[in-house]
């Protein structure tokens, strides 16, 4: 790592206000490390640790941006999709490394049945390519980290919708035995890795799978759901034609309209991606998938 960032004064952070972001800067704050922080709605900061900034929604490649406030050590948490799109602005602040959140769904979702999905798996691919060809071509240190499934404070959008699907109907349907293992990643490990890797001298140039310390079947998952919840475990196992028709009608309804019966079928596939490489690098140790009621939705 370059040895002018090893200590840096400030960390640009893009996505504050997402869901990991929160837990970042709390983690930031803790680590004593000021930050400049960019999100799309106005924030009015309540530390002297950072200095809130607007983003723009849209800022084209060909952008000139103006500023005399270099920041080396750059995390995006916003879509790798969309990061392609500041790659201009990040220049103007002379980043000279970047760690940059991705999906596993790249390689979970190209063989879904769902032809949405893989173009959304293909997406993925094509923006880690795009992020790497840029940094190394302008000598920036990149880092992509992949997590599965994120969970935490009833703010994610995977644990939280069965979640709120349990305490409405007092059960959970499931496609087959759903026997497809996970390894579900608390949000604050995920954050944790983020630091760790941005100021880590063993990590410049890699991409890392994530994923939590515990490996466990969907059925089981949902069971520890309902436990959290302190109901008794009604799961159903319902046939696919079913899944179908439900998630026709469900789909008409604006939050679930990206829906599909394939989140079904997956219930029945593995999902397992080793994070030995990350233990390796600087002692990754995430937590097992334990729900307590912080992790319950309002």
């Amino acid at each position: 790592m370059h040895s002018d960032i090893d200590r840096p004064d400030q960390v640009g952070l893009l996505g504050a206000t997402s869901f990991v972001g929160a837990c970042l800067l709390q983690k930031l704050k803790v680590a004593n490390v000021s930050f400049v922080a960019y999100t799309r709605r106005e924030v009015k900061s309540g530390s002297t640790q950072v200095e809130w900034r607007k983003l723009e929604s849209e800022l084209p490649l060909s952008h000139k941006i103006n500023t005399e406030t270099p920041i080396a050590l750059w995390i995006s948490l916003i879509p790798i999709s969309v990061l392609p799109k500041y790659f201009n602005f990040l220049e103007a602040h002379n980043v000279r490394r970047i760690v940059s959140i991705s999906s596993t769904s790249r390689f979970t979702k190209l063989d879904s049945s769902d032809p949405n999905e893989q173009v959304y798996g293909q997406h993925i691919i094509e923006a880690e390519q795009r992020v790497q060809e840029w940094a190394e071509k302008r000598g920036i240190e990149w880092i992509i980290l992949r997590p599965t499934l994120i969970y935490g404070y009833g703010q994610d959008k995977n644990i939280v919708e069965i979640m709120r699907f349990v305490r409405r109907f007092g059960f959970f349907p499931v496609f087959g035995n759903a026997t497809g293992l996970r390894q579900p990643i608390h949000v604050q490990d995920l954050a944790g890795a983020c630091l760790a890797l941005l100021q880590s001298s063993h990590s410049a140039n890699r991409a890392y799978n994530i994923s939590g310390a515990e490996t466990l079947t969907y059925r089981e998952m949902v069971i520890r759901i309902f436990e959290v919840l302190e109901k008794k475990p009604r799961i159903i196992s319902i046939p696919l034609w079913m899944f179908r028709v439900a998630i026709f009608v469900v789909r008409r309804i604006g939050r679930y309209e990206k829906w599909s019966s394939a989140m079904a079928e997956r219930m029945n596939s593995d999902m397992v991606f080793d994070h030995s490489d990350l233990k390796r690098d600087f002692e990754f140790k995430p937590r097992a998938f334990t729900l307590t009621v912080e992790d319950l939705p309002v």
